[in-house]
Protein backbone atom coordinates (compact mmCIF):
# COMPACT_ATOMS: atom_id res chain seq x y z
CA UNK A 1 0.00 0.00 0.00
CA UNK A 2 2.81 2.09 1.02
CA UNK A 3 4.82 1.91 -2.83
CA UNK A 4 1.41 2.58 -4.25
CA UNK A 5 0.39 5.93 -2.09
CA UNK A 6 4.01 7.00 -2.66
CA UNK A 7 4.21 6.66 -6.00
CA UNK A 8 1.43 5.76 -7.80
CA UNK A 9 -0.66 8.56 -9.70
CA UNK A 10 -3.39 10.10 -8.53
CA UNK A 11 -6.72 10.13 -10.25
CA UNK A 12 -10.59 11.05 -10.06
CA UNK A 13 -10.57 13.54 -6.86
CA UNK A 14 -13.91 13.88 -5.66
CA UNK A 15 -14.67 16.65 -2.83
CA UNK A 16 -15.60 14.58 0.34
CA UNK A 17 -18.53 17.43 1.74
CA UNK A 18 -17.93 16.87 5.31
CA UNK A 19 -15.90 19.19 7.57
CA UNK A 20 -14.41 22.37 7.05
CA UNK A 21 -11.28 22.30 5.43
CA UNK A 22 -11.97 20.74 1.72
CA UNK A 23 -10.62 17.19 1.30
CA UNK A 24 -10.71 14.36 -1.81
CA UNK A 25 -11.47 10.77 -1.93
CA UNK A 26 -9.02 9.72 -4.50
CA UNK A 27 -7.90 6.55 -6.74
CA UNK A 28 -4.00 5.70 -6.66
CA UNK A 29 -2.74 3.96 -9.39
CA UNK A 30 0.35 2.12 -10.39
CA UNK A 31 1.17 -0.64 -11.64
CA UNK A 32 1.46 -2.86 -8.51
CA UNK A 33 -2.46 -1.80 -8.07
CA UNK A 34 -4.94 0.20 -7.17
CA UNK A 35 -5.65 1.96 -4.32
CA UNK A 36 -8.47 4.33 -2.62
CA UNK A 37 -7.10 7.24 -0.02
CA UNK A 38 -8.15 10.54 1.26
CA UNK A 39 -5.85 13.72 0.48
CA UNK A 40 -5.63 16.86 2.31
CA UNK A 41 -4.08 19.43 0.35
CA UNK A 42 -2.05 22.16 2.48
CA UNK A 43 -4.17 24.49 -0.19
CA UNK A 44 -6.90 23.53 1.50
CA UNK A 45 -6.75 23.90 5.01
CA UNK A 46 -9.32 26.75 6.32
CA UNK A 47 -6.95 29.19 8.67
CA UNK A 48 -7.46 28.52 11.93
CA UNK A 49 -7.01 31.17 15.34
CA UNK A 50 -5.03 28.44 17.07
CA UNK A 51 -2.89 26.12 14.65
CA UNK A 52 -0.48 27.13 12.51
CA UNK A 53 -1.62 27.67 8.74
CA UNK A 54 -0.27 24.89 6.68
CA UNK A 55 0.56 22.44 9.08
CA UNK A 56 -2.47 20.20 9.52
CA UNK A 57 -1.58 18.41 6.73
CA UNK A 58 1.65 17.32 8.36
CA UNK A 59 -0.34 16.63 11.57
CA UNK A 60 -2.20 13.78 9.80
CA UNK A 61 1.69 12.74 8.63
CA UNK A 62 3.07 12.99 12.21
CA UNK A 63 -0.06 11.28 13.87
CA UNK A 64 0.83 8.43 11.75
CA UNK A 65 4.78 7.78 12.81
CA UNK A 66 3.19 7.99 16.00
CA UNK A 67 1.21 5.60 15.59
CA UNK A 68 4.16 3.15 13.79
CA UNK A 69 6.61 4.43 16.76
CA UNK A 70 4.50 2.50 19.29
CA UNK A 71 3.89 -0.12 17.03
CA UNK A 72 0.05 -0.17 17.66
CA UNK A 73 -0.68 0.42 13.77
CA UNK A 74 -3.86 1.95 14.31
CA UNK A 75 -3.68 5.27 11.86
CA UNK A 76 -4.05 4.17 8.29
CA UNK A 77 -0.86 4.26 6.32
CA UNK A 78 -0.26 8.23 5.55
CA UNK A 79 2.41 10.23 3.66
CA UNK A 80 3.12 13.55 2.50
CA UNK A 81 3.05 14.14 -1.41
CA UNK A 82 2.09 16.33 -4.38
CA UNK A 83 -1.32 16.06 -5.32
CA UNK A 84 -3.83 17.85 -7.86
CA UNK A 85 -4.31 20.96 -5.42
CA UNK A 86 -0.36 20.85 -4.04
CA UNK A 87 1.79 19.12 -1.52
CA UNK A 88 -0.80 17.42 1.30
CA UNK A 89 -1.36 14.11 2.85
CA UNK A 90 -2.21 11.47 1.56
CA UNK A 91 -3.94 8.41 3.79
CA UNK A 92 -4.84 4.95 3.06
CA UNK A 93 -8.85 4.81 2.40
CA UNK A 94 -10.64 2.18 5.04
CA UNK A 95 -13.74 0.72 4.27
CA UNK A 96 -15.69 1.05 7.48
CA UNK A 97 -18.07 -0.97 8.58
CA UNK A 98 -20.83 1.82 8.52
CA UNK A 99 -22.47 0.81 11.92
CA UNK A 100 -19.36 0.81 13.79
CA UNK A 101 -17.62 4.51 16.03
CA UNK A 102 -16.34 4.47 19.26
CA UNK A 103 -19.59 3.71 21.26
CA UNK A 104 -20.64 0.63 19.42
CA UNK A 105 -17.30 -0.85 19.80
CA UNK A 106 -16.14 0.14 23.62
CA UNK A 107 -17.11 -3.11 24.73
CA UNK A 108 -15.64 -5.13 22.61
CA UNK A 109 -12.45 -3.92 22.03
CA UNK A 110 -11.33 -1.98 25.38
CA UNK A 111 -7.58 -2.89 24.86
CA UNK A 112 -7.29 -0.51 21.16
CA UNK A 113 -9.02 2.03 22.83
CA UNK A 114 -6.97 1.93 25.84
CA UNK A 115 -3.88 2.68 23.67
CA UNK A 116 -5.95 5.43 21.23
CA UNK A 117 -6.65 7.68 24.37
CA UNK A 118 -3.45 7.37 25.50
CA UNK A 119 -2.19 8.14 21.63
CA UNK A 120 -4.28 10.83 22.08
CA UNK A 121 -3.49 12.56 25.05
CA UNK A 122 0.13 12.31 23.34
CA UNK A 123 -1.08 13.75 20.56
CA UNK A 124 -3.16 16.38 22.15
CA UNK A 125 -5.76 15.45 19.75
CA UNK A 126 -8.41 18.01 19.88
CA UNK A 127 -10.89 16.45 17.89
CA UNK A 128 -11.60 12.97 19.02
CA UNK A 129 -14.98 12.83 17.67
CA UNK A 130 -16.78 8.99 17.88
CA UNK A 131 -16.76 8.55 14.32
CA UNK A 132 -12.99 8.83 13.76
CA UNK A 133 -13.13 5.52 15.86
CA UNK A 134 -14.64 2.64 13.82
CA UNK A 135 -13.71 -0.87 13.04
CA UNK A 136 -13.49 -2.56 9.27
CA UNK A 137 -15.46 -5.28 7.74
CA UNK A 138 -13.15 -7.63 9.40
CA UNK A 139 -13.29 -6.22 12.77
CA UNK A 140 -9.95 -4.26 12.89
CA UNK A 141 -10.35 -1.05 14.37
CA UNK A 142 -8.81 2.30 12.99
CA UNK A 143 -8.50 5.87 14.14
CA UNK A 144 -8.45 8.78 11.59
CA UNK A 145 -9.09 12.74 11.18
CA UNK A 146 -5.52 13.62 13.63
CA UNK A 147 -5.38 17.16 11.83
CA UNK A 148 -6.10 18.89 15.47
CA UNK A 149 -3.20 17.85 17.27
CA UNK A 150 0.43 18.34 18.76
CA UNK A 151 -0.23 21.89 19.85
CA UNK A 152 2.07 23.27 22.22
CA UNK A 153 -0.79 23.99 24.91
CA UNK A 154 -3.23 21.77 26.21
CA UNK A 155 -6.16 21.06 23.59
CA UNK A 156 -7.10 17.64 24.60
CA UNK A 157 -10.54 17.15 23.36
CA UNK A 158 -12.34 13.82 23.02
CA UNK A 159 -15.29 11.54 23.67
CA UNK A 160 -13.36 8.68 25.08
CA UNK A 161 -12.92 9.67 28.91
CA UNK A 162 -14.42 5.78 30.15
CA UNK A 163 -10.97 5.05 31.74
CA UNK A 164 -10.28 8.37 33.59
CA UNK A 165 -8.58 7.65 36.88
CA UNK A 166 -7.79 3.94 35.98
CA UNK A 167 -4.60 2.95 36.17
CA UNK A 168 -2.54 2.48 32.88
CA UNK A 169 -2.23 -0.76 32.27
CA UNK A 170 1.62 -1.86 32.12
CA UNK A 171 2.32 -2.96 28.42
CA UNK A 172 1.40 0.19 27.30
CA UNK A 173 3.18 1.99 30.14
CA UNK A 174 6.52 -0.36 28.80
CA UNK A 175 5.78 1.11 25.11
CA UNK A 176 5.77 4.73 26.42
CA UNK A 177 9.11 3.91 28.37
CA UNK A 178 10.47 2.99 25.02
CA UNK A 179 9.04 5.66 23.03
CA UNK A 180 10.55 8.17 25.63
CA UNK A 181 13.82 6.43 25.01
CA UNK A 182 13.62 6.63 21.31
CA UNK A 183 12.60 10.39 21.25
CA UNK A 184 15.91 10.85 22.80
CA UNK A 185 18.01 9.36 20.11
CA UNK A 186 18.73 9.11 16.17
CA UNK A 187 16.49 6.65 15.06
CA UNK A 188 15.78 8.03 11.40
CA UNK A 189 11.83 7.49 11.63
CA UNK A 190 12.20 9.70 14.82
CA UNK A 191 14.14 12.41 13.26
CA UNK A 192 11.32 12.63 10.78
CA UNK A 193 8.76 12.77 13.47
CA UNK A 194 10.42 15.55 15.38
CA UNK A 195 11.18 17.81 12.01
CA UNK A 196 7.53 17.77 11.57
CA UNK A 197 7.20 20.02 15.06
CA UNK A 198 8.85 23.17 16.05
CA UNK A 199 10.11 23.50 19.67
CA UNK A 200 8.02 24.06 21.44
CA UNK A 201 5.91 21.36 19.77
CA UNK A 202 8.34 19.22 21.04
CA UNK A 203 8.81 19.98 24.69
CA UNK A 204 4.95 20.13 25.57
CA UNK A 205 4.99 16.50 23.56
CA UNK A 206 7.68 15.33 25.90
CA UNK A 207 6.05 16.94 28.99
CA UNK A 208 3.00 15.03 27.87
CA UNK A 209 4.80 11.55 27.51
CA UNK A 210 6.81 12.21 30.80
CA UNK A 211 3.71 13.06 32.59
CA UNK A 212 2.02 10.15 31.37
CA UNK A 213 4.76 8.11 32.70
CA UNK A 214 4.79 9.42 35.79
CA UNK A 215 1.15 9.66 36.82
CA UNK A 216 0.68 5.97 35.62
CA UNK A 217 -3.25 6.84 35.40
CA UNK A 218 -5.60 7.85 32.74
CA UNK A 219 -6.19 11.93 33.34
CA UNK A 220 -9.57 12.92 34.43
CA UNK A 221 -11.64 15.74 32.50
CA UNK A 222 -10.15 19.34 33.43
CA UNK A 223 -13.21 21.19 35.38
CA UNK A 224 -12.45 24.48 33.88
CA UNK A 225 -12.42 23.25 29.77
CA UNK A 226 -13.99 21.75 27.58
CA UNK A 227 -13.12 18.45 27.11
CA UNK A 228 -15.58 17.06 24.49
CA UNK A 229 -15.14 17.79 20.83
CA UNK A 230 -18.73 19.80 18.76
CA UNK A 231 -19.81 18.36 17.15
CA UNK A 232 -18.91 15.42 19.10
CA UNK A 233 -19.61 12.62 16.63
Amino acid sequence: TSLILKNGEVHDPGLVPIGSNYTFLVKIKHNAGQVNAIYKPEAGEQPLWDFESGTLYKREYAAFLLSELLTWHFVPTTLIREGPYGIGSLQQFIHADQKTNYFTIREEFPETLKRIAIFDIIANNADRKASHCFADKQGRVWSIDHGLTFHKDTKLRTVIWDYSDERIPDQILCQLDILRSQLSGKNPLVKQFLSLFNQNEIESLLKRLDHLLYSQTFPAPHPDRRNIPWPWF
